[in-house]
């Protein structure tokens, strides 16, 4: 059945959009997008990314929803910034130089951050979330913190400047698709 109705809803729809009904061409675009994903002649690639587009934001139509994922990712990484990505303490580099004559030669040695140590609850800091959540804002629009990370937190540094700004953009479709109408 959801095979036969999805060219009907993707007709109706353009039939719509041609007519300058933004509104009921939003209904039927939501429409043949759910026949799409529920029928059983689309490949099942497809079909879960069809799924994990629903979820995330609805079609592009559910900008709420995009927020959501987004907040819910961004708490998630700062908790993960804080338990095990910011170093045990800040990273002092320590600078050594020779003079000679006119010529002055600097040798700076940064160590490796430290990870962090200590019961979770004492990671739980003020401080470590003021830093966590700066490292995450920057993530959302691919900049990078700049902040000395552990292993760890290098890898969370990552998967969040992906996957962040992807439900951003997300749920800036969802409110132009609320606008339009």
């Amino acid at each position: 059945m959801p095979t036969a109705l999805a060219p009907v809803y993707r007709q109706l729809r353009k039939a719509f959009e041609d007519g300058k009904h933004e509104p009921g061409a939003a209904d039927f675009y939501y429409g043949e997008m759910e026949m799409r994903r529920h029928a059983d002649d689309i490949p099942w690639g497809e079909r879960s990314l069809l799924t994990v587009y629903w979820l995330l934001s609805g079609y592009g139509m559910r900008a709420s929803r995009a927020f959501g994922w987004l907040l819910l990712a961004m708490m998630t990484t700062v908790l993960a910034m804080m338990l095990w990505g910011l170093p045990q303490s800040d990273i002092k580099s320590a600078h050594t130089g020779t003079l000679t004559g006119r010529i002055m030669t600097m040798t700076t040695e940064t160590p490796d951050p430290v990870n962090p140590n200590g019961s979770y609850p004492t990671r739980l800091s003020t401080e470590r979330f003021d830093k966590s959540l700066r490292v995450v804002l920057n993530s959302v629009i691919f900049r990078s913190s700049g902040q000395d990370l552990t292993t760890t937190g290098t890898y969370v540094e990552m998967a969040s400047r992906l996957s962040e700004p992807v439900l951003l953009g997300l749920a800036v479709v969802g409110i132009r698709s609320r606008v339009k109408r």
